[in-house]
């Protein structure tokens, strides 16, 4: 029977409208911690972007120098930028625009788009950025006080608050550290610190904010408490009555000045709680219209408390009003304001307050749901909404002691930004450590007798058993996982497991606070643990200087610049042993050695000496190291006895005039699938393939070139070099080796190419291939030889090296690349692809080595024969085009190194980024030639494979019917 034709088109009305469009896999298999670095108190805040809006968004400048805004209620980030570094951030009251200080300049920012309205650079140091909250008649915005050090002496600038245009200068001809700068309704204070480090006087210059005069001038004595500028604990701005406050030398007496007062110095008792009080915090409204309270916070080691003081302006007294009570642990307190009204809020382990400066009552009062595993709580910015008559509201952002800064809204936790992990400088690929209890279940039944072995092999399976409910129960989600292309998960139970195609690695990050985090590449970034491996101090930063991983045994070694080292588990993030630093010689660099005990990291010293080691932790190969002179130097060690000494085989030093700036060397993991090129004609160029080869970089700043220089690492000998003139060497200047063949970039006036086309100049990369000949099918002077020694090349007594006959092209790249790495696969099968990280786009970029190829025919197109080797014309300059962003439409700011690790499927290669920013992804650079594709459609095959096999169940029976009943007719 005939379907009615009504109804098929009803039935293709109801099919979708295309079938022929293929989603986008982006965002699928990658992952960005967008991270900004830790937040400053006083560099954060809630602010409104538009002033005729209620909605605020929380701003800060973090300890990296980044600027940004992130959205309250999800945790995203709006908006950011990289700065000079460290440095002020203020809002602007009711303009909702953003005034930030770093490094030289000034700049004014857009509160909601992050657009920069004005900046302004100047000769000295910003020291301190304030807003002038009073308005002149006719002028719409607020101006803004900016105080620089410049060669020496402190420089006040009022600029315009529209422009950033200097207003007038104040100049103090003293060489006092200028240090804050702060206003009330009437006056301008510039404080500075007179006297040298060890014992400081607080100076207070009184300025005319019209004409930036100053009007008075005194000195508070402070020699016996503030020796450094962190000792001042407080110089308030923009309030009625702002104060500057320090305490003595043992943290028994608060000492406050109000600013103006000469006369005016009060001395406020520390009420100490549980011991002596090793920390004190002021908090204090910085608006011209809040009432002059301030709150002091005080921690013992084991608890904290904190006392309200009111003042009076009319008398300068300043009053105790009421203290919050001592709570056990550490907590968080912040301030906010509200017209003339001033709340505290206090968060600890337990619960949240709201309390009003102008009396101790309780405003509001909510438990804490916050994960324990953040840690205490250190610093926060707050936001008290007054809902109703008895009736508020309060969201705090709260830095934690494991360094995640959390959204704590009415005492409940709204997300979480892992902020610990910005500022990475070091990184390693682990693998998850396979369970050994099978293989050594094998080898035991291998070395028995063949009956004790199969009992125990039915032993074996029976006792597995137990296993069978959780497999059969995964079974279905392991099947739609397959059909429909969805990830299976990476943890069972909170356990990482390895998966069948090699994706789910641990990647172990050091940062420059001292903390170790090991992030989980199959499970989108997620971060599986984090320890506090070093405490490093304020100003310091962490400087790793290599991390080896044992995956057999799943442990990383980290190892620092003063000699500290630390082991983890790359699993569970525990310390299994560590050193401090100090209690080790210093260290220049670290180097991953092969030795007859196994392979370890060796510590090298200053001056490129990595001294005695055991006779049977020798390293088997020769090492390069830098002197301290820069110069490059080979070692070998020679074993005398237990130990064995290092030896200066050979040492490389440029010429006069030029300092080397980076040694390269080929990857430890550089697999080479085939020993030639197979050309068009069937003939082989044979590649140079010498493991023991490393790219010196060096520069002369005098005459502006760059020198690349090829060694051999065993004999010192060079192999090749070449010269780059009209070189910005303030640029990035990046290399990178893989197989035969190295690549580098650069900025050059000059471009030379043997196309004889005109010079150009701008962003380069050069790309060289080494081979043993420039004729197919010669082996050059070595011949078809298996063994070359590089000491001896030939039988010839000092005979000279087998130089590499070199293919070298230029191209034009439209930004700088600040670092470049290549990809890796398990058989280096698969072509290499360089990664290259962009500078001004803040992208990486995936070249692919076709396009690097230094053979393509240039001024011509190419014969039919080079087109069967896959060379197409050569095109000067290389556009980045879209699809080879391997970061889309995402930017990474502040990465440090690119590292590679290859999957077990050959196609495809692992890749994490590190620095400011965390990215991950996998990328094929010659297509996924081993596994399905989400495209592949896996539900149509099984539906097909299905109705297959339905069509022979039904018309089985049919066809062996009628084959019956064509026998009994043909009979």
């Amino acid at each position: 029977m005939r379907l009615p034709i009504n109804l098929l088109a009803l039935t293709l009305s109801i099919l979708p409208s295309t079938l022929a469009v293929f989603a986008d896999e982006a965002y699928n298999t990658d992952y960005h911690h967008e991270l900004l670095g830790l937040p400053q108190p006083h560099t954060t805040f809630f602010h409104r972007p538009r002033s005729d809006e209620k909605a605020t968004l929380l701003y800060t400048l973090s300890d990296l120098g980044v600027l940004g805004a992130v959205h309250p209620g999800t945790g995203k980030v709006v908006w950011r930028h990289v700065l000079e570094g460290e440095g002020y951030l203020r809002p602007v009251e009711g303009e909702g625009t953003l005034v930030s200080g770093t490094g030289k300049s000034v700049q004014a920012w857009d509160g909601m788009s992050g657009r920069q309205l004005w900046g302004n650079s100047f000769a000295g140091q910003v020291k301190d950025v304030e807003v002038m909250e009073t308005v002149a008649a006719g002028e719409g915005e607020k101006d803004i006080l900016a105080l620089f050090e410049e060669e020496g002496k402190a420089v006040l600038r009022r600029l315009k608050g529209g422009s950033g245009d200097v207003k007038w200068e104040y100049h103090d001809a003293t060489e006092d550290l200028p240090f804050q700068v702060s206003t009330n309704v009437k006056d301008v204070f510039v404080v500075s610190l007179h006297g040298a480090r060890g014992g400081y006087n607080v100076k207070v210059s009184i300025l005319d904010p019209v004409t930036g005069k100053k009007i008075n001038e005194y000195t508070l004595t402070t020699k016996g408490d503030v020796h450094a500028p962190e000792d001042v604990l407080l110089v308030g701005a923009n309030s009625a009555a702002p104060i500057i406050a320090w305490t003595d030398k043992l943290m028994k007496n608060l000492k406050v000045n109000i600013l103006g007062k000469s006369g005016n110095l009060q001395t406020l008792p520390l009420k100490e709680s549980d011991g002596e009080i090793v920390k004190v915090t002021i908090h204090a409204p910085d608006l011209v219209q809040s009432l002059p309270h301030f709150l002091v916070h005080s921690h013992s080691a084991v608890s904290n408390r904190a006392d309200v003081y009111h003042i009076n302006i009319a008398s300068g007294i300043i009053n105790k009003e009421y203290e919050l009570p001592k709570l056990p642990g550490k907590g968080a307190l912040s301030t906010s304001s509200q017209d003339a009204n001033v709340y505290f809020t206090r968060t600890t382990q337990d619960e949240v307050i709201i309390v009003s400066s102008a009396s101790h009552g309780i405003l509001g009062r909510w438990p804490v749901k916050v994960d324990k595993t953040h840690g205490s709580f250190v610093y926060g910015a707050a936001e008290v909404v007054h809902k109703g008559t008895d009736s508020y509201a309060v969201r705090s952002a709260i830095l934690t002691s494991e360094e995640d800064w959390v959204m704590v809204r009415n005492g409940a936790e709204a997300w979480t930004r892992v902020e610990g992990l910005s500022g990475a400088v070091a990184a390693e690929w682990a693998e998850i450590p396979e369970s050994e209890d099978l293989a050594k279940t094998l080898e035991a039944e291998a070395h028995s007798n063949p009956l004790s072995a199969y009992i125990h092999r039915c032993q074996r399976h029976i006792n597995d058993l137990q296993y069978l409910p959780g497999y059969l129960q995964e079974l279905p989600f392991r099947i739609i996982g397959s059909v429909f292309s969805t990830d299976i998960a990476s943890h069972k139970a909170g356990v990482l497991v390895r998966d069948n195609f090699g994706f789910n690695k641990l990647a172990i990050v050091a940062t420059q606070r001292g903390r170790v985090y090991g992030i989980d590449s199959g499970g989108h970034g997620a971060v599986v643990w984090s320890l506090k491996a070093f405490d490093i101090p304020t100003g310091k930063k962490w400087d790793v200087k290599g991390i080896w991983v044992d995956s057999s045994n799943g442990i990383a070694t980290i190892r620092g610049a003063d000699g500290e080292y630390i082991l983890v588990q790359t699993v569970t993030g525990k310390a299994t042993e560590k050193m401090e630093p100090g209690n080790w010689p210093s260290v220049q660099s670290a180097a991953v050695v092969d030795s007859p005990s196994g392979t370890w990291i060796l510590p090298i010293g200053v001056d490129g000496n990595p001294g005695e080691v055991p006779a049977k932790w020798a390293p088997k190969e020769n090492i390069v190291v830098q002197g301290k002179n820069g110069e490059v130097k080979g070692l070998k060690f020679d074993v005398q006895g237990s130990l064995a000494v290092p030896i200066t085989v050979w040492t490389f030093q440029p010429p006069i005039g030029q300092k080397i700036i980076g040694v390269t060397s080929r990857p430890a993991h550089d697999p080479v699938a085939s020993i030639g090129r197979v050309l068009a004609d069937r003939t082989v160029l044979y590649k140079y393939l010498n493991p023991n080869i490393v790219l010196v970089t060096a520069v002369s700043e005098e005459s502006a070139t760059a020198i690349f220089y090829l060694l051999d690492s065993v004999s010192g000998d060079v192999l090749y070099s070449t010269t780059h003139d009209g070189v910005d060497t303030k640029q990035h200047i990046t290399s990178a080796m893989s197989e035969n063949w190295f690549v580098y970039s650069l900025w050059s006036d000059i471009l030379p190419t043997t196309s004889g086309l005109l010079a150009s100049k701008g962003y380069q990369i050069v790309v060289s291939e080494l081979y043993e000949s420039d004729v197919p099918n010669d082996r050059g002077p070595l011949g078809a030889n298996s063994n070359s020694s590089s000491l001896e090349p030939t039988d010839v007594a000092n005979a000279e090296p087998a130089l590499p006959h070199v293919f070298s092209q230029t191209f034009l790249i439209p930004e700088s690349i600040s670092h470049m790495s290549v990809t890796k696969t398990g058989q280096g099968i698969t072509v290499r692809q360089l990664l290259c990280t962009l500078t001004s786009s803040n992208s990486i970029v995936g070249i692919p080595r076709t396009i690097l190829d230094p053979r393509r025919p240039v001024g011509r197109d190419p014969t039919a024969a080079e087109q069967e080797e896959g060379l197409f014309r050569y095109q000067p300059v290389i556009d980045f085009d879209p699809k080879m962003i391997l970061t889309h439409k995402r930017e990474v700011i502040g990465v440090k190194d690119v590292i590679t690790a290859p999957a077990l499927l050959e196609s495809t290669s692992l890749v994490f980024a590190y620095g400011i920013d965390v990215f991950g992804t996998r990328v094929a650079p010659s297509a996924a030639f081993d596994i399905l594709g989400k495209s592949f459609n896996k539900l149509s095959l099984v539906a097909t494979v299905a109705a297959l096999g339905v069509g022979v169940v039904v018309l089985g029976p049919m066809a062996r019917k009628k084959q019956i009943n064509a026998r009994w007719q043909t009979a």
